[in-house]
């Protein structure tokens, strides 16, 4: 019986810096991100939920936050120019924008009888097994209840 020859061949893995894989991903709505960035009220809790996590939303969270915008120029009178500066500061958090499946979002939203908007939250957070950040009363509660139940059968980590 022949011994197998040694081989030449390298093995090499690539690992993504500690930095990134050491942030536990995070699904934030419009409430929470707003809030941190037109340093609202509550921008000291979104300011700890935030940091040191891998942020994910829906792509519509863009849009989310410029209807914001606008309500923070047309209803409290704030300059343009700071609300385009405080709009400008979203590039900077790596938000990860995720588009997402229809059906999924419709489901969740007749279900527990939220916005279509709120649905992809809630939607996004169950595609990647994550928490979801809100400071949506109605939107936390079904988080709550629809995030605490096990995946469905041969459903797992999906990101």
């Amino acid at each position: 019986m022949a011994l197998p020859r040694a081989s030449t061949a390298s093995l090499h893995v690539a690992e993504p810096h500690a930095f990134y894989s050491s942030r536990p991903r995070l699904v934030v709505d419009a409430t929470v991100v707003a809030a941190h960035l037109f340093a609202e009220p509550e921008a000291p809790l979104a300011a700890a939920a935030l940091q040191a996590r891998a942020l994910h939303a829906p792509d519509l969270i863009d849009y989310e936050l410029i209807s914001v915008a606008l309500k923070k120029i047309r209803r409290e009178r704030l300059p343009q120019a700071a609300v385009t500066s405080a709009l400008a500061l979203v590039d900077g958090m790596a938000i990860e924008r995720h588009r997402l499946d229809m059906s999924s979002v419709l489901r969740l939203a007749d279900r527990y009888a939220l916005t279509a908007y709120d649905a992809a939250y809630l939607s996004l957070a169950e595609l990647l097994g994550a928490p979801l950040a809100t400071f949506d009363e109605q939107l936390a509660a079904a988080a709550r209840e629809h995030l605490a139940q096990p995946p469905p059968h041969g459903e797992g980590d999906a990101a």
